[in-house]
């Protein structure tokens, strides 16, 4: 099933008509729809005071928690979609992998994952190991009322390098060596991946999720032919694994201008694009039959409004001819930006492009 298509028991859901879904479907829409990636987060003053004292895993896997943290910028911005609040490392953490997410640092693993035997810590995932997560995509759900909510999950790779290095890493070295070095190695070990991030995907959309988010946020530091031949397979049968639920797809990674058209090749209905790209020069290396999400520079949010607007309405006329197109930015809300900033790019965005 497409995204095209209306599912079975989605044709009276509150979201189904929404701008943000229609773009997804490359439909007609009131508006060009806006969300942003990290909408939810240090950014929002709100957030800060929320969070005062949890940790960001037990933040992740408390419901009431999530659910307040992702409504927060919907109040605020009056964004055209939420995405629910979490770290890409959560299903990991679900499994029994021993890691923590370091201030500061990111993502850290206690034991990397670098021989076969260690593939055997990766077990699947059920959906009894994330009841926090069904309890509060459920809330969400209810509070969110005809606002899409967006599903989240680390892709494979990106799962994979922080796994294999045992946290961030600029060169990706270990990751590099095993997917040159181990070639079956690193096939499985992304294949066991592509499992867990199925189930916790299938997991959002279950609970009642419109839509999903697939970050790799690290891909770009590979070659076309090796994303081919490395990582190509475990993301599209992320994609395939939930195709059968009609929600759009969204895949997104960072400094991945050369793999726009492979990212969509996985499976996407809708590719993510930094601002390195233009638009409509990103439509022609994607290809027809897909729209686009992006792609502000987040730094532009730190200039003075006339030059935010500018910026905007460069973006906007490169989207003119998609078949569809969600704004964003290029990548996360930066910690440090005004959230009056992305207040009004929102309403100028809906504004210039109201029909």
């Amino acid at each position: 099933m497409s995204a095209n298509d209306r599912p079975t028991g989605q044709q009276q859901t509150a979201t189904y008509d929404s701008a943000f879904l229609r773009a997804c479907r490359r439909e007609p829409v009131p508006h060009t729809p806006v969300w942003f990636m990290r909408q939810a987060g240090r950014s929002l003053p709100e957030y800060r005071k929320v969070r005062e004292g949890t940790a960001m895993l037990e933040s992740c896997m408390m419901p009431e928690l999530v659910t307040e943290i992702t409504l927060q910028p919907v109040r605020r911005h009056g964004v055209d979609a939420a995405i629910y609040f979490s770290d890409i490392v959560v299903p990991l953490k679900a499994i029994g992998i021993d890691l923590d997410i370091k201030p500061g640092v990111g993502p850290v693993v206690e034991k990397p994952v670098r021989t076969r035997a260690d593939l055997e810590r990766l077990r699947p995932l059920e959906p009894e190991d994330v009841t926090y997560v069904t309890e509060a995509v459920r809330m969400l759900v209810g509070e969110l009322g005809a606002t899409p909510l967006i599903g989240f999950a680390g892709a494979p790779f990106t799962l994979a390098s922080y796994l294999v290095e045992g946290g961030p890493s600029r060169n990706h070295e270990h990751t590099k060596a095993m997917m040159y070095g181990g070639p079956q190695l690193w096939a499985d070990l992304l294949d066991r991946l592509a499992v867990i991030t199925s189930a916790f995907l299938k997991v959002q959309i279950e609970a009642g999720a419109s839509a999903v988010q697939l970050f790799d946020s690290w891909v770009g530091a590979l070659a076309p032919a090796d994303y081919r031949r490395s990582v190509l397979p475990a993301s599209a049968k992320v994609f395939d694994a939930v195709s059968g639920y009609g929600v759009p797809r969204i895949h997104f990674g960072v400094g991945t201008g050369e793999l726009l058209g492979l990212m969509g090749e996985a499976g996407a209905d809708v590719v993510g694009v930094d601002w390195r790209v233009p638009l409509d020069e990103a439509a022609r290396r994607v290809g027809p039959g897909k729209a686009l999400q992006g792609n502000i520079d987040p730094a532009v949010l730190f200039a003075p409004r006339e030059a935010v607007e500018t910026k905007a309405r460069e973006v906007l006329d490169a989207a003119a001819g998609l078949e569809g197109h969600v704004f964003n930015l290029g990548h996360g809300v930066l910690p440090n930006t005004d959230p009056a900033a992305l207040t009004r790019l929102v309403e100028y965005v809906h504004e210039q492009t109201a029909r």
